[in-house]
């Protein structure tokens, strides 16, 4: 067998032989039909294309003795000469402008073109790589291209036709050649096969098409090589990957299914796999995309093997189709926009193998991103029931933990509670406390009112907590239950001016007494508070995180901050609107009037994440834990026993002393006790300017708002309230 090179021994020798390049050859043989051959051409187009063998065609066509003819006979001298295995004719010169593009070239060929042709009709320069020949070289050749003698025909090829000076070009006839298509250069290399009888695997033809890249020249020496190692069984697939390098099917179908199953494990085994394998993790990479290519294709055309849009053997596409399948299409999507990101990175990365690892875990972690293409990602794998993380057990996102979660807790029962949210829900829920065994306990009723009423308490000093109607002890806090904080700013009075939080009593740690003995005979023993149920946000409990609502309030405006720590505390809250308390109506109205809603509404969202509306209200009893006047409707009020908007039970006021002892050492006998004041309605909250009680030496406007935060006070606007 002739030892001569497989694109050597098949090269062209007409028109009709050349593949891919119908919008060329057609054309030309069009011309020659017609007797209308121009004097210069330009053949352009990428490497391995035709353009060289084009022109050698054109010139057997031009010379053949039948000719000008389309379809050279073959049997002529001019034909033999200028045949595959030709020796050349003197009257077709080829010239490589990479070694003779100077201006002395040009002037020699200048020269020499006005000889005529030896035996042949026309004298034909076939100069190759044209865009090496110098300005001054394409000056030289200028007037000679521009008005040849007759008998002078030029033909440039080149890859680079922007290099050609413009002068040149706009004198020459250009044909561009393309990229060969994969179908077409596919069935081109089966007949080359076929011709060599050498058996070729069906997958390796693809991968030889696709090593070649469109180019006729470099396919037929990649399935030379390919051929001239192939032994008894021919060409096989494992021979053809390994050769070339390209990655096997098996890992790309065992790394698409772990993306598609979310399994970590398996991915990470193919990445193992590949590194140990000795392959370029680089190519590896580029294969994955061309499969992730694919399926997509896949998924938006299911006939896209028919239409020619895939290029893959039957059992290929079989399991690609089952692959594109599983995979919803915006995850298909974000995972080859990854890979596609991942090897743009790894051009001169150090480590290819931690670049490759991290894009398998971006692509498995779509969690972990909160762009759109990984939110809807995360849907396409709710969609088809796949979890999230490839280990078992791991809490959710957002996770909040339930009954379930603490062995103590309480699993609540069944409730009647209506549909939908909003405070009737809420109230519904607090009506129907779990009680410690599970059951449902219900409210306890108001003990009645005493008869003498007590003056209202000191402002360092937070009422005692109200006693229960029967006095049997009950459980503790059930473990993991929510905890609540007393409110802020008790005991403050009605139209007074806010005063700052005693020292050492804080929101969270309200001072309480508990009644001496000699009330014993007559008042039951206080029972001690019986575990809250959970906020009914789902999680976040709005009294508990007041302090940090206001710190976050803080950080944003501190205008703000000074209104509502001095001002305002938590009221109620039915799991989508947030009650806020004010102490008087302008307070409130300050607050509405100058954006504070706004702030606090923002603090909430960035801090918290949660879209609570909020309401502003009068608090009748000036911030304190005083119930609300009897007969009054059980919606939002002040935290009783039974959570957020329970109504909570009268009591009679509980003297202020200190706990009693363990032991049986007799007490002193308890201050006479003042009776509490009658319940204040909003629209008497407001304070006259003659008020005796109002703090005459407190700032307001101007000079608390310098004293504050500093400011410069232009003008001062007075609104009528």
């Amino acid at each position: 067998m002739s030892s001569l090179a497989l694109y050597r021994r098949y090269r062209p020798e007409t028109f009709a032989e050349v593949i891919g390049q119908e919008h060329v050859t057609d054309p030309l043989q069009q011309a020659l039909r017609n007797n209308r051959v121009n004097h210069a051409y330009l053949f352009s187009g990428p490497r391995g294309c035709g353009k060289t063998t084009s022109a050698r065609i054109l010139a057997r066509c031009l010379n053949c003795e039948q000719g000008p003819t389309p379809t050279p006979c073959g049997e002529c001298q001019s034909c033999r000469d200028l045949a595959r295995n030709g020796p050349g004719s003197i009257d077709v010169i080829e010239i490589d402008a990479a070694s003779h593009g100077g201006v002395d070239d040009a002037r020699e060929l200048r020269e020499k073109a006005f000889f005529g042709p030896a035996g042949s009709r026309y004298k034909i320069y076939i100069i190759d790589e044209a865009h090496m020949v110098t300005s001054a070289g394409f000056n030289a050749l200028l007037k000679v291209v521009e008005e040849p003698p007759e008998h002078l025909k030029f033909i440039f090829a080149t890859t680079e036709p922007e290099k050609v000076i413009g002068t040149i070009r706009s004198r020459t006839h250009h044909y561009p050649f393309r990229l060969v298509p994969p179908g077409t250069l596919r069935e081109y290399l089966g007949e080359v096969c076929q011709k060599e009888d050498i058996p070729v695997a069906e997958g390796v033809l693809p991968l030889v098409v696709r090593a070649g890249q469109g180019s006729v020249r470099d396919s037929m020496s990649v399935m030379d090589q390919l051929l001239a190692g192939a032994g008894a069984d021919g060409v096989t697939y494992p021979m053809a990957t390994s050769l070339l390098g390209y990655t096997d099917g098996s890992l790309l179908d065992s790394v698409v299914e772990a993306f598609a199953t979310g399994d970590g494990a398996a991915a990470f085994e193919v990445v193992d796999h590949v590194i140990e394998g000795g392959n370029d993790p680089r190519r590896f990479v580029a294969d994955l995309l061309e499969r992730l290519r694919d399926l997509v294709i896949l998924a938006a055309v299911p006939d896209a093997a028919d239409k020619g849009l895939i290029d893959a053997p039957a059992d290929v596409l079989e399991r690609m189709q089952a692959q594109a399948e599983i995979f919803g299409a915006a995850e298909l999507s974000r995972a080859a926009d990854l890979v596609n990101e991942g090897l743009t990175e790894m051009r001169g990365a150090n480590s290819p193998r931690l670049q490759l690892e991290l894009i398998c875990a971006r692509v498995m972690l779509p969690a972990a991103y909160g762009d759109e293409r990984s939110v809807m990602a995360r849907l396409d794998r709710i969609e088809r029931g796949v979890n999230f993380s490839a280990g078992t057990g791991a809490p959710a996102m957002q996770y909040v933990p339930g009954p379930e979660a603490h062995p103590g807790a309480v699993a609540p029962t069944a409730s009647p509670v209506p549909p939908g949210g909003g405070p009737a829900a809420a109230r519904a829920a607090v009506r129907n406390p779990v009680g410690p065994g599970g059951g449902t306990t219900p409210a306890p009723a108001p003990a009645p009112a005493p008869a003498v009423q007590a003056p209202a308490p000191t402002p360092q000093l937070a009422p005692a907590p109200a006693p229960a109607p029967e006095a049997a002890p009950a459980a503790p806090a059930a473990p993991g239950a929510w905890p609540t904080a007393a409110p802020a700013g008790g005991g403050r009075r009605s139209g007074a001016w806010p005063t700052a939080t005693p020292a050492g009593q804080g929101p969270s740690q309200p001072q309480q007494t508990a009644p001496s003995r000699s009330q014993a005979p007559s008042q039951p023993q206080p029972q001690q508070p019986a575990a809250p149920a959970p906020a009914p946000s789902g999680g976040l409990d709005p009294r508990t995180l007041w302090p940090n609502i206001l710190e976050a309030v803080k950080n944003r405006r501190r205008f703000t901050w000074i209104l509502l720590s001095q001002n305002a505390q938590v009221t109620g809250f039915d799991g989508t609107t947030l009650q806020l308390g004010f102490a008087s109506a302008g307070a409130r109205d300050n607050f509405s009037a100058s954006g504070s809603e706004d702030v606090l509404r923002q603090a909430l969202t960035e801090q918290f994440n949660v879209q609570w509306k909020i309401e502003a209200v009068i608090d009748p009893s000036g911030g304190g834990s005083a119930p609300p006047p009897s007969g009054g409707a059980p919606g939002f009020g002040g935290g009783g026993a039974g959570g957020y908007g329970a109504p909570a039970p009268s009591r009679p006021a509980a003297p202020q002393q200190s706990a009693p002892s363990h032991s049986a050492q007799p007490t002193p006998a308890p201050r006479p006790s003042a009776p509490e004041p009658p319940p204040v309605s909003p629209e008497d909250d407001t304070p006259a300017d003659d008020d005796p009680d109002l703090d005459e030496s407190a700032l307001s406007g101007r000079d608390l708002i310098v004293r504050e935060l500093g400011a410069t006070v232009l003008d001062e606007f007075s609104h009528d309230q």
